[in-house]
């Protein structure tokens, strides 16, 4: 394939990103690799390589795009100002259906493991930090002061704990669930971790 410079640096990016999404999309993350991103759009993989330090670098950058359109779906679903059980339970329906409507991009986010491991660069800790602001927000007011302090926590175990439940249904293992439906699991979940939460 012969060089091109059809389009600028950000063009190839934003064509790179989205044949990317396409990719993944059709045939699951295991299926991309720079040389099919490359053909889609129609240059070479050093050009590719010009734009992004590798495919890992690729693949966050996709996963980052993931998680804007995640919190861009929760905060369509919820209104954000309204704290508790209610809201919380919502979002937990939200994100589900979030998985299932976008799967392989979901899988992408918790399944590829980059080269370096867990070690995940500052502005995606943020993408994901708002994620879990979302869930911060609607949180109650504890009873206990002292237990404000650690709101982001708190959002971080129950939706750790959602996210299981999401996965079950996702894996298709919701025998495990006794006879109850998503839904029921996650406003069991929810009820019972407010309480204790409210109680200590």
């Amino acid at each position: 394939m012969g060089r091109r410079s059809d389009h600028s640096r950000d063009e190839i990016r934003q064509m790179a990103l989205q044949a990317a999404e396409s990719i993944v999309t059709e045939g699951g993350y295991k299926s991309l690799s720079a040389r099919k991103v490359a053909n889609e759009i129609g240059y070479t993989v050093g050009t590719l390589y010009l734009v992004f330090d590798n495919l890992d670098d690729l693949v966050l950058q996709v996963n980052g795009r993931t998680l804007d359109l995640m919190v861009k779906w929760l905060e369509q679903r919820v209104d954000i100002r309204d704290r508790g059980a209610e809201t919380l339970c919502r979002l937990a329906s939200s994100y589900i259906d979030f998985a299932e409507q976008h799967l392989s991009r979901w899988n992408m986010l918790f399944e590829y493991v980059t080269d370096k491991g867990n070690v995940l660069p500052d502005w995606y800790e943020e993408k994901v930090s708002r994620v879990f602001r979302i869930i911060e927000y609607a949180l109650p007011v504890a009873n206990n002061p002292v237990d404000q302090a650690s709101d982001e926590q708190v959002a971080r175990v129950l939706w750790a704990s959602v996210h299981g439940i999401c996965t079950l249904r996702i894996r298709q293992r919701l025998d495990l669930a006794g006879g109850q439906t998503t839904k029921q699991m996650t406003h069991t979940l929810i009820e019972n971790f407010l309480r204790g939460r409210q109680a200590t």
